[in-house]
């Protein structure tokens, strides 16, 4: 079964590398890339301007008989995003940066310019110096004089600063203190008046009158854990008044339950039955007086009516 993936190909006896044909392409073969645009520029067709960072689909070719170093130059074709004229620019490895060749004007380019100005400028003087022993001594009494002109402004600049700022510190310290005196004060008179409110508070509420004070006056509370003893307080009851007061209304409402004098009137004493003899000979007596030990049935209904009544009540 052959392989899915197949990482050796077959090769036969008699191949040669040198027969297969080479695939001849043109130098200046162009190829479409991506790129944004390298610098701000403005269509001179149209006068469209593209920005810095504008991506375009170019095409790129390399520039025939012109080398840097060996290294080649490339150039790049683009379209104008509103006329479609075609605009064109190379690179400029000499100087890491790109030239504009036309279809367009490379805008923002003061700094640029002043810069090659000055490196210009600077090489045309190296080479006065290097063959020309006085134009060195020339260029270095010059340079000696313009830094003395460079320091004595900068010192006259100085001076004018110092007459024109003319700083009393003594006022300044005078003033701060003021300011923090002043702070202080207001500070005090906002305590006087926080200390002033909660007083006349505390005032209200002690003369606050209570809900029983037009009926009764207030009578002075007596101190009478001053005259207790340490263990007093073990044994009489915590709350006496709370419970009083609630036996009284339940004693109003309902009455006494546990009273053993309206209780007693409803117990009778059994009578004991008596012998024949005596029963006969308390006849024969009459009317007598009733035994000590016996009550009533006239008494017993008169205790249970009394007790009817205080229940009632």
């Amino acid at each position: 079964m052959s392989e899915r993936k197949v990482l050796n190909k077959y090769y036969p006896p008699d191949f040669d590398p040198a027969k297969i044909p080479k695939l001849k392409l043109p130098k200046d073969r162009q190829y479409v890339v991506r790129l944004m645009a390298p610098f701000n520029m403005r269509c001179k067709t149209c006068g469209e301007y593209i920005y810095k960072g504008k991506k375009f689909n170019a095409r790129k070719e390399t520039v025939q008989n012109e080398v840097y170093l060996g290294l080649p130059i490339f150039r790049f074709y683009i379209k104008c995003t509103r006329c479609l004229a075609e605009i064109t620019f190379k690179t400029d490895p000499e100087n890491t940066d790109y030239t504009m060749e036309h279809g367009a004007t490379r805008n923002f380019q003061a700094e640029k310019l002043l810069e090659e100005e000055e490196k210009r400028m600077q090489k045309e003087r190296e080479e006065e110096e290097l063959n020309n022993p006085m134009k060195v001594l020339e260029n270095r009494t010059k340079d000696s004089k313009l830094e003395m002109e460079v320091l004595e402004n900068l010192q006259e600049l100085k001076e004018l600063n110092q007459r024109q700022a003319n700083v009393d510190f003594e006022a300044m310290l005078k003033q701060y203190k003021e300011h923090e005196e002043e702070q202080r004060r207001k500070e005090q008179e906002e305590d006087e008046q926080e200390m002033k409110a909660m007083l006349e508070q505390a005032q209200n509420r002690h003369l606050l009158p209570d809900s029983d004070s037009d009926e009764e006056p207030s009578k002075p509370h007596t101190n009478s854990l001053g005259k207790m003893k340490p263990t007093d307080i073990l044994q009489e009851d915590p709350q006496p008044q709370t419970k009083k007061q609630k036996t009284e209304s339940w004693e109003r409402s309902v009455g006494k339950l546990n009273s053993k004098a309206q209780l007693a009137g409803l117990v009778t004493v059994r009578k004991q039955k008596p012998s024949p003899a005596v029963a006969n000979g308390a006849q024969n007596q009459g009317s007598a007086p009733p035994a000590p030990g016996t009550t009533s049935s006239l008494s017993l209904l008169g205790a249970y009516s009394d007790s009817e009544d205080s229940t009632s009540d």
